[in-house]
């Protein structure tokens, strides 16, 4: 019979000896070289926290976040930190601007103060409250005056039409400013009061049902009464603020008054003096500040005038301050009395202060050098001599002047076997070159007598074919993108020049993933003139570990002051006085350097027309907007990544350009301009990475069909067309598209026909592949002058994805 209760050991139970594992010499022991090294202690304590413990642990860190999350509501907009900065954006050409900033401006006992320069910002002082706002106005159409307001803005106030809420531009603008990173908003309805009460509730249930969308679970605030732009103003005040990861690292001000004073030497260069309020970070004298869209500058001086939006303004003898809403123009204040109290509060140190350069200058002298030995100077002459002949040339032309005639036939023999830009030639070599052509042939008529005719209003039919030869453009682009999805990376073996010529930087891999690939091997003249990492992350770390430790020194959060940048060219002053904002970002150390950045994206599903690789697109960078043409790559977790030659709609790429260095993380946004001048989003993403050693690799395809075919060996044609190219090649591997791996045995005849083995029997329909690769690297062509764009316009000339039909 079974016990009804589990058996358990009596004291007598033999109770066998642990096994002392690791004690014993084993191969961790023999790796070590016999001794074991020294563990470190870990600091938390040895024991385990109580449950009463932990509970009190976890009510004090939520604690301490609860009360930092109202400290920073506290201080933004009250008298020790900056005003609240509210950029109002209009996202309709119907929305009523004007009302909207009327009800702002009349709040009860508020003080109204208008910004220099013709923005048309103001400034809302409310005592009472003890709050100070900052009020900007942007136009959706202005794209990059909405983008920098962004970067700098704790606000954005949408004002939206209450029958369509947005128009086409301000759905333009709503997916820039979602993909550049949006801070706290809030959307406003101004308006809709002629309506009946009963379509007023019908026109506002569809007015948030058109939003839903954009803006899940946002609160429409309509804007009619004071008592509704109250409400607003608290809710603006009081809601949680949304964090940019690349301002909230870096000091940054909006200028509220600049003053140019020009240089000594040139007129059209000077000091700028920018007057606001810091934000972000502690700002440094000694460190860089990057005006957005202008570039680069050292600051000289830091001063600390006093604060023209304080909420207790000191009282001058024979003033009344009255209690009223009343309403000054800063230009108007007395600007000497004001000079007065300017305190200088630091000045830049030449030794610490961060340099301008942004490249290397490389050294020609720096490689290694060898003098030419007696034979290989003998050799020299020998050939020059051989290629010594006899000219025609004028009485009286030197020798020099002679070896740089050419006769009429020998133009055009010669070619250019150094095929640098592999099987595309250089779009931007092509057309100079017709340009050119042109040019020319235009100057030779040019001396003869011109005269003036009418022209009849019929060949303004040129103009509309000119229009339809960029739809050809386009169309051409369309098949050439179709191509490439069908046959990926495919070119056609050349019949004039042979492949081993052709192909001469190409080389094959037994295996794209596991084959070694040295990242110093073949760099270009480029590279010497960049500046790369040791270790970028650690660099990074270190950086924002200096940040989060507060260890800088300068002007704090809050401060009211002018810096003095040094060397700025005088079109900054004049775009400041058209009412351009102007933006200055305070720069971390090596951030004006350049470098080899790798951008993540994925393409706006707004955009479907081709982009190919190396056109010039317009980046906007964090801070930074400038103008490249990058290399599309894949993205994936190998060592090499295979070259994309067109953006691709369905997966996300790795965009490499020459920028200057940038810590992530920082939003991309990736523009085309136009023939028009408007100013496309083609894609969207984020940096990746600074990284000067991230192969990208070309691979080439040449294709070749089976002729005749038996158990494990076939005869291929039409890869080569002469025995020298099927040798040059019989090493590198086979494969097929139906799977099969194979290899070149020897070539038969003398017109590129060739036996190959197998690893299996070929299918009739199956067709041969031989790859070939190349690393490439992006073109030079950082510019960081970007064109203002055209107010956008949606466009309805590009040809829809479907309707283009292949040949």
């Amino acid at each position: 019979m079974v016990a009804a209760g589990a058996h358990r050991p009596g004291p007598l139970k033999q109770q066998n000896k642990a096994h002392k594992g690791g004690k014993h010499s084993g191969s961790s022991q023999r790796r070590a070289g016999g001794r074991v090294p020294v563990k470190a202690q870990p600091r938390r304590r040895l024991r385990d926290l109580s449950r009463v413990d932990r509970r009190h642990q976890a009510l004090q860190l939520r604690r301490q976040r609860k009360e930092a999350v109202l400290a920073e509501k506290r201080s933004l907009g009250s008298r020790d930190g900056p005003p609240h900065l509210v950029v109002l954006v209009l996202l309709h050409s119907r929305a009523a601007a004007h009302d909207t900033v009327r009800l702002l401006q009349s709040q009860d006992s508020a003080v109204v103060r208008a910004d220099e320069g013709r923005a048309g910002g103001f400034a809302l002082l409310c005592p009472r409250l003890k709050q100070r706002w900052r009020f900007v106005t942007a136009q959706a159409g202005d794209l990059h005056a909405v983008l920098d307001l962004a970067k700098v803005a704790d606000s954005l106030l949408f004002i939206l039409d209450p029958v369509d809420a947005w128009d086409s531009a301000g759905e333009h603008c709503l997916s820039c400013l979602f993909a550049q990173g949006l801070p706290s908003y809030a959307l406003a309805v101004p308006g809709g009061t002629d309506l009946p009460p009963k379509k007023r509730i019908d026109a506002r249930k569809k007015l948030a049902k058109s939003i839903e969308k954009r803006f899940p679970e946002a609160k429409l605030f309509p804007l009619n009464t004071e008592q509704e732009s109250s409400l607003l103003l608290r809710h603006l005040s009081s809601q949680k603020q949304r964090h940019l990861a690349f301002r909230d690292r870096r000091a940054h001000l909006l200028a509220r008054a600049a003053e140019f004073v020009p240089g000594q030497e040139s007129g059209l260069v000077g000091t700028l003096k920018v007057s606001g309020f810091v934000r972000g970070q502690t700002l440094n004298v000694n460190s860089l500040v990057h005006i957005v869209g202008h570039g680069d500058f050292q600051v000289s001086q830091v001063d600390a005038p006093p604060d023209p939006l304080s909420l207790n303004p000191r009282v001058v003898k024979g003033q009344k301050r009255s209690q009223d809403m009343e309403v000054q123009d800063d230009s108007a204040n007395g600007a000497d009395e004001m000079e007065e109290d300017i305190k200088v509060l630091m000045k830049a140190d030449p030794s610490k202060q961060e340099s301008l350069q942004s490249e290397v200058v490389p050294d020609p002298m720096e490689g290694e050098q060898t003098w030419p030995t007696e034979e290989e100077l003998q050799e020299a002459e020998d050939s020059l001599k051989a290629n010594r002949r006899v000219v025609k040339v004028p009485k009286g032309t030197s020798k020099y002047q002679a070896a740089w005639i050419v006769d009429d036939g020998e133009e055009g023999s010669e070619k250019d076997d150094d095929d640098d830009e592999d099987d595309d030639i250089d779009d931007d070599l092509m057309e100079e070159a017709v340009s050119q052509e042109g040019d020319s042939s235009e100057e030779e008529p040019g001396e003869e007598e011109s005269e003036t005719m009418t022209v009849s209003e019929c060949l303004r039919d040129d103009q509309y074919d000119e229009k339809m030869e960029e739809d050809e453009q386009m169309l051409e682009r369309y098949k050439q993108e179709r191509m490439d999805e069908m046959f990926p990376d495919e070119v056609d073996t050349p019949r004039d020049v042979p492949a081993r010529v052709r192909f001469q930087k190409y080389r094959g891999l037994k295996s794209f993933r596991t084959s070694p690939w040295d990242p110093k091997e073949n760099l270009p003249r480029d590279y010497a003139r960049i500046f790369q990492f040791q270790d970028f992350s650690r660099t990074r770390k270190h950086l924002f570990r200096q940040i989060e430790k507060e260890e800088t020194e300068g002007a704090s959060v809050g401060w009211y002051v002018t810096l003095h940048v040094c060397n700025v060219p005088v079109s900054v002053m004049e775009s400041f006085k058209e009412g351009k904002p102007l933006v200055l970002f305070s720069l971390l150390p090596h951030e004006q350097k350049m470098s080899v950045l790798n951008f993540l994206v994925r393409r706006h599903p707004s955009n479907s027309e081709p982009v190919r690789a190396k056109e010039e697109l317009i980046f906007h960078c964090g801070f930074r907007r400038f103008r490249a043409s990058p290399l599309f790559s894949q993205h994936t977790s190998a060592d090499k990544h295979k070259l994309e030659r067109f953006l691709r709609p369905d997966a996300a790429l790795v965009v490499t350009v020459y920028a200057p260095i940038t810590f992530p993380p920082a939003s991309v946004l990736l523009f085309k301009q136009r023939s028009n001048g408007m100013h496309d989003l083609i894609a969207t993403g984020s940096l990746l990475s600074v990284d000067p050693d991230r192969i990208v690799i070309k691979r080439l395809v040449l294709s070749g069909h089976p002729f005749k075919i038996f158990t494990k060996t076939a005869v291929v044609r039409y890869m080569f067309f002469n025995r020298d190219d099927v040798m040059w090649f019989k090493p590198v591997e086979l494969r097929t598209k139906w799977g099969r791996r194979g290899h070149i045995k020897e070539p038969l005849g003398t017109h590129g026909h060739m036996k190959c083995h197998f690893d299996g029997q070929l299918k009739s329909q199956d067709t041969v592949l031989l790859n070939l690769y190349k690393r490439v690297f992006p073109k030079w062509t950082y510019d960081p002058h970007v064109p203002e764009p055209v107010p956008w316009v949606r466009s309805e000339s590009a040809l829809p994805e479907q309707e283009v039909e292949m040949e």
